[in-house]
């Protein structure tokens, strides 16, 4: 049997007269178009969307918007892939009514309007709130590296820069001390063998200088790290490893996996972006009361306390990072507290008394401990003080009791922080290949992750309830 045979390339073919022909009524580039074209783009804080009466005339900032959103959609976020799709994709085509911007002007329209991308997503978002898409219940907050650019060898912290200094030290030394022995015991060497370590010693002197200036920028600056190709990446942990890059954190609503909110700092851990995220969450989705839950890096006692202040209720595991805990002696946890008494009382049935208060960190703690420890038969197994066992309490740490009894009531609600927190970043870093920043800079960066963010969030609501009923929402 022959195998399939296409059509000759001579034969004449009779296309559709129209490219809205090509587009099918369910495409999403129908939405993509309807959804732009009633933003207020002026208001949004995009420029030139009132053409210019002299000049060359300029691209209409709504046709730049709308092929990033398709862009994005369709894992093609590089300027010159995009200008490539604006002459050969139909979809593209039809969308931009056959416009063909270069590179360099679909590349300018992202870096130059970093805000007013970010406003797109979050008009977006008011969409899905506005469709009921939210359940404005719970939210689960996480954050996930997405990498700079910006590589490992051009991102110095203290300890990397005098490691090679230090290095560059000893290479010196040892340069010159082989110069040395060759002018004392080898006069009849050929010169160039000399003229050889000069150079290289040169070279190093060189990178010392470089590394020196290095040094003294970090110091000026007062940061922990330098990073010379995007200042504002930091080098994070990642995984196994580490890498440079920045700290993207979301509020996912659990009705539909939907992103509420989302951030993109250069914090190297999640342990203050709790209360900053939730705060953000429970705004855009206008509520009174939400909950929030978060895995145990988010772990912080003055977030709790900021959380429950704006009416917001967090579940959060509770870490262990007693020393004690390695050392295999008793940990705090193994003191129990009774709070009628203000006293802890230890394994052993001793009673620990408040001692005094102080201010440490600018956080108000209170110290508790007793005389029984100097006859415990189980001492060795409490603490190496000579003065015995001391437990310290945070002032407002009644709150993070609550809360432990909350997830100890719920623990259903912790379980669902991983489905709903990880599924948006394994579609944006797998699915969608955006694990990765093209801008430079925090604000930059931000836009981009708008545009990732907004992306994400259009295909859930496609999926959900498909292009017809979202382009008659905005209609």
């Amino acid at each position: 049997m022959p195998h399939l045979e296409g059509v000759s390339r001579d034969m004449a073919i009779q296309f559709p007269p129209t490219l809205d022909e090509y587009i099918t009524a369910d495409n999403p580039v129908r939405f993509i178009d309807a959804f732009v074209d009633q933003l207020d783009l002026q208001g949004l804080g995009f420029p030139r969307v009132i053409a210019a009466t002299e000049g060359r005339p300029a691209y209409a900032p709504g046709d730049l918007l709308k092929l990033y959103i398709y862009g994005y959609l369709n894992r093609v976020r590089s300027s010159r892939l995009l200008e490539r799709e604006t002459q050969r994709n139909v979809e593209v085509m039809w969308l931009l009514k056959k416009l063909t911007p270069d590179h360099k002007t679909i590349a300018d329209f992202r870096k130059d309007n970093p805000k007013a991308l970010r406003q797109v997503c979050r008009d977006f978002t008011q969409l899905c709130k506005a469709l009921e898409l939210f359940g404005g219940e719970l939210v689960a907050i996480d954050g996930s590296k997405f990498l700079a650019v910006n590589s490992r060898s051009r991102n110095f912290s203290r300890e990397k820069l005098a490691r090679a200094l230090n290095d560059l030290e000893e290479k010196i030394a040892r340069y010159l001390t082989e110069l040395d022995q060759q002018d004392e015991h080898e006069p009849d060497l050929p010169p160039v063998t000399a003229d050889a370590l000069k150079v290289k010693i040169a070279h190093l002197r060189r990178r010392q200088e470089h590394y020196q200036t290095l040094q003294h920028q970090l110091e000026q600056s007062g940061e922990a790290q330098l990073s010379l190709t995007d200042p504002d990446s930091r080098s994070m942990p990642a995984g196994q490893g580490t890498s440079v890059g920045y700290n993207a954190q979301t509020a996912v609503d659990s009705k539909h996996k939907l992103i509420v909110a989302h951030e993109v700092t250069n914090a190297v851990t999640d342990q203050d972006q709790l209360a900053p995220m939730a705060i953000e969450a429970k705004q855009a989705l206008g509520v009174t009361t939400l909950d929030a839950t978060a895995d145990k890096g988010y772990y912080d006692g003055e977030a709790v306390k900021q959380c429950l202040a704006q009416g917001i209720t967090p579940y959060l595991p509770k870490p262990h990072t007693s020393i004690n805990q390695k050392r295999g002696l008793y940990t705090k946890d193994d003191f129990s507290y009774d709070r009628n008494r203000d006293c802890y009382r230890c394994p052993q049935g001793a009673e620990l008394g408040f001692r005094f208060a102080t201010v440490e960190n600018g956080r108000p703690m209170r110290y508790y401990a007793t005389t029984a420890c100097r006859t415990c038969a189980a001492r060795a197994l409490c603490t190496s003080n000579k003065g015995g066992r001391r437990i310290t309490r945070w002032a407002d740490e009644h709150l993070l009791d609550e809360m432990a009894e909350r997830v100890k009531a719920h623990p259903e609600i912790v379980q669902q922080r991983k489905e709903l927190s990880e599924h948006p970043f394994g579609t944006i870093k797998r699915t969608m290949v955006q694990a990765y920043f093209l801008l430079k800079g925090l604000l930059k960066v931000n836009a981009e992750m708008s545009l990732t963010v907004l992306a994400y969030n259009l295909k859930r609501a496609i999926t959900i309830l498909g292009v017809p009923k979202l382009i008659a929402a905005v209609t």
